[in-house]
């Protein structure tokens, strides 16, 4: 969804059911919060168990969304669907033992939190699916797979929050509500652990990157950071950036949750 669409899409909700919007506000705050805070915390407490302090001794081993949160970051993800926190410091000087190897676990610690929270959501949705809806109703509808697959229809129905127009057809209702946070949660999750892939500074894909082919013997100048960023602004605002994240991103997701339908016999 283009950033205009979705601002109509979201003006028209506001009009026409502003408590439902306000309470998908909610799910969405959350989702984000937790999705974002978690990323930067991993960096900092790995950091942290490898010698360097800095993000400790600057309270950003913290849940406190007012330590993390970034401007920029946050407006994009919420315009654009992906976004970024506040990079926390870290001061490679201070690790201890392989600087090169620290500097590895640092960089992929985010992405590792927050790829293992989307493989326990996905999981989560996937036992959740049968005891909310009812069975004659995913069975005509596609099955499983169309209710959890990103843009599938119990996930545009759950995502939009127009869960309470279809009671009727779920055996406990109030499972929507935890369903629909999951889905949020599980999104989130995968597509920043997926755009923090993008070998591009200051994303982490740049530094394991370096770690993994150069050895860390790749260094930035200012100049070339201030250069990169804004490139890359550009190119995320511009829909290029967002179009292949949802094609990976779909893909990934729809891989995790054919496994798991396997393995829980909803298949």
């Amino acid at each position: 969804m283009g950033i205009i669409n979705r601002l109509q899409y979201w003006g028209n909700w506001l009009t026409t059911d502003p408590i439902g919007f306000f309470i998908y506000i909610l799910y969405f705050a959350v989702a984000v919060l937790l999705t974002l805070i978690l990323h930067e915390v991993a960096h900092g407490y790995v950091a942290y168990r490898h010698g360097d302090p800095t993000a400790k001794m600057l309270g950003r081993l913290s849940l406190d969304p007012r330590k993390h949160l970034d401007p920029i970051g946050t407006i994009a993800l919420i315009l654009v669907g992906f976004g970024w926190a506040k990079p926390v410091p870290i001061n490679p000087r201070n690790f201890t033992g392989n600087r090169v190897r620290a500097d590895f676990l640092v960089s992929i610690a985010g992405v590792v939190t927050n790829l293992t929270l989307f493989i326990v959501a996905t999981f989560l949705t996937v036992i959740i699916n049968p005891l909310l809806w009812k069975p004659e109703v995913i069975a005509v509808n596609g099955g499983a797979n169309s209710f959890l697959e990103i843009y599938g229809l119990g996930y545009n129905i759950l995502f939009s929050g127009a869960g309470s127009n279809y009671v009727q057809y779920m055996q406990t209702p109030w499972l929507m509500h935890v369903q629909r946070f999951l889905l949020m949660f599980l999104t989130f999750n995968l597509t920043i652990g997926i755009f923090n892939l993008i070998p591009i500074p200051p994303l982490d894909g740049f530094h394991i990157l370096n770690d993994l082919a150069f050895k860390g013997r790749l260094n930035v100048t200012p100049q070339f950071m201030r250069g990169a960023q804004i490139v890359f602004l550009l190119l995320l605002f511009s829909g290029a950036v967002g179009s292949v994240l949802i094609a990976v991103t779909t893909a990934v997701h729809g891989g995790v949750l054919h496994l798991f339908l396997l393995i829980l016999g909803q298949q």
